[in-house]
This record gives structure tokens, C-alpha cells and sequence, in this order.
């Protein structure tokens, strides 16, 4: 937690508030390139063969990739996320959860780049005659070793940091109910399982996919690794709400005590906070701590013990 602290100091100010919305916003800047140009589209994924090609702007513009189709299901999805991305800001701190989710996607990129210098050095054949196969089949324009990262690109997207968003929150409010269906009352931590036991479930799949599951195991291992690094990392217990209403009542109750005056006025009795552009200084020719403001300075009666 030390360098954390540290960090927070020295970067905090840098930190984005509600950056769970801009990531919904990247989202529907992607759906509409899907719609208007999914070949468009493709040239923002995240591909380290053709990063290394010289195309490094994938480097950052595949996070606008949606996580799936858009229909109503997705909208509700969307919106979940969101939910669930501002309460954990709120109770972590806008720069831990910018931690957090930016490590994901810093995660996601270092795990592409890890899968294709091993798929290089150990299965380059392999992947050659896979993107050649593949290419068959759709019909597209690349072949070999660029065929199949291109198709294996789809794999890298936020979805999976997502599914880690919520993760840390069933941690985080482990006790929370939450209407499953809109309909059936369930604790986020058994949501929380069900998640977790999904992407086991995903990983496991993929393996049966040969060469072509390597990415989505990749991207969610990636993902879940930043998740298990983060909690071990920081070792702290979040805000539950009820400390988060317990906080809100404190503070209401020292918030009149910020307001405490250092001057007042002996004539008007006006402070510093009543009016922020007045000086106050002490008469030294009235007998005791007599403090009067800019304008009753030089027009007050002095006090003295015969007055």
C-alpha cells in the first residue's frame, strides 16, 4: 500500500473520474464502426503482429472494440457495468479504480505480446498453416502468420476486464442483494462464484479450440491475473456501505466545525466568512483584544477600563 499512497500523491490529480464511462462511450463509438465498417474496425484491434508491422496505434485504440452485438440484453449489460464501476470508484478512490481497470488493459497487452513471441518460437509452423487454413475458409485477403493473429485479435477486448470489474466488486460487497432478472433477490458474492466459475469454464473450452483458443485464454488469464496482483498488492479491506454512511454521517456532523472564525469584527460582527474580502485587524490604542473590520477600524469609539 505504501507505494500505492505514494503514487496517489504524486498522480492522483492525473486520475479520471468516472472513467467507467468513457469506457461505455468507446464502446459506442465501436458499435457504430461495426456498423459502418467492421474492415475498419479490424484495423483497431489489438494485433501485435502488425504493431510490430508498424501499425502501433492498436496499441490503444483497441479498448473501443465492443465486448459483443449490440441488442437489449447488451444495453442492460452496459449499464450494470457502469453501476457497478461507479460504486467501486466510490468506495476505493477514483485513483485505485483507475488502477485497477487501466492495469487490466495494461495486462491484456502485455499477455498479446507474451502469447505471440511463444507462438513464434514454438509453434510458428503451426500458426502459418492455421492462418492459411482459416483464410480459406473466410475468404480473406491475408494469409499465414497475419491471417491468423488477425482473426485471433477479436479475442482482445475489455470484456474480460469487465467480468474482472465485477469480480472486485462481489469481493468488495460481498453482502450486497441484487434483483437477478429484475425478479430474483441474490448476494453479489454468489454472482460473484457463478462469474468466476464462467470463465474457468471459458479457459477450459478454449483448450479444445487448438491454436485459436490461445487467445481468449490468454485475455482472460491476463485479466484475472490483474485482478489476484491488485487484492494481494493492496491487502486492504474497501469501504463496505455501511462504512460509506457511517463516513457520510461524520462528515456531516464536523462539516459546521470547518466554519470555525479566526475573525470578528467587535462593531458589526461580521467574519471572514461572512464577507472573504474584508481585513481585520486589532486598535492598539483600545484596552484588550478588541478586532475590528476594514471599514469600523478607524471610526469605532476606543475602549478603555474608564470608558
Amino acid at each position: 500500500m505504501n507505494f500505492l499512497n505514494k503514487w496517489e500523491r504524486k498522480w492522483g490529480k492525473y486520475a479520471i473520474p468516472n472513467i467507467t464511462m468513457y469506457l461505455i462511450i468507446c464502446y459506442a463509438f465501436g458499435y457504430i464502426l461495426q456498423w459502418v465498417s467492421l474492415d475498419f474496425l479490424e484495423c483497431l484491434m489489438l494485433d501485435p503482429y502488425k504493431i510490430l508491422h508498424g501499425q502501433v496505434w492498436r496499441l490503444f485504440t483497441w479498448i473501443i472494440v465492443p465486448p459483443d452485438s449490440l441488442d437489449f440484453f447488451t444495453l442492460i449489460m452496459l449499464y450494470f457495468y457502469y453501476s457497478i464501476g461507479r460504486n467501486l470508484e466510490y468506495a476505493w478512490g477514483t485513483f485505485r479504480y483507475n488502477v485497477y481497470m487501466i492495469s487490466g488493459m495494461l495486462f491484456t497487452v502485455i499477455g498479446a505480446f507474451l502469447m505471440y513471441g511463444g507462438l513464434e518460437l514454438f509453434a510458428g509452423d503451426s500458426v502459418v498453416a492455421y492462418g492459411n487454413a482459416v483464410s480459406n475458409v473466410v475468404g480473406g485477403t491475408a494469409m499465414g502468420a497475419e491471417a491468423f493473429y488477425t482473426y485471433a485479435a477479436y479475442s482482445f477486448s475489455t470484456y474480460y476486464i469487465c467480468m474482472s470489474m465485477f469480480l472486485a466488486y462481489a469481493i468488495t460487497f460481498p453482502d450486497l442483494q441484487v434483483l437477478l432478472m429484475m425478479i430474483i433477490p441474490i448476494k453479489v458474492k454468489v454472482l460473484g462464484i457463478i462469474y468466476a466459475i464462467m470463465l474457468v469454464y471459458y479457459v477450459l473450452t478454449a483448450g479444445n479450440m487448438g491454436l485459436m483458443g490461445i487467445p481468449t485464454q490468454v485475455a482472460i488469464v491476463s485479466t484475472l491475473l490483474n485482478a489476484i496482483i491488485f487484492f494481494i498488492v493492496t491487502r486492504r479491506s474497501f469501504r463496505t456501505p455501511n462504512q460509506i454512511k457511517r463516513q457520510r454521517a461524520y462528515k456531516k456532523q464536523v462539516t459546521p466545525m470547518r466554519h470555525v472564525t479566526k475573525h470578528r469584527c467587535a462593531i458589526c460582527g461580521r467574519t471572514e466568512v461572512d464577507s472573504p474580502d474584508l481585513e481585520f485587524r486589532f486598535c492598539s490604542k483600545c484596552e484588550g483584544n478588541y478586532e475590528y473590520c476594514s471599514e469600523h477600524l478607524y471610526t469605532h469609539k476606543h475602549v478603555t477600563h474608564q470608558s
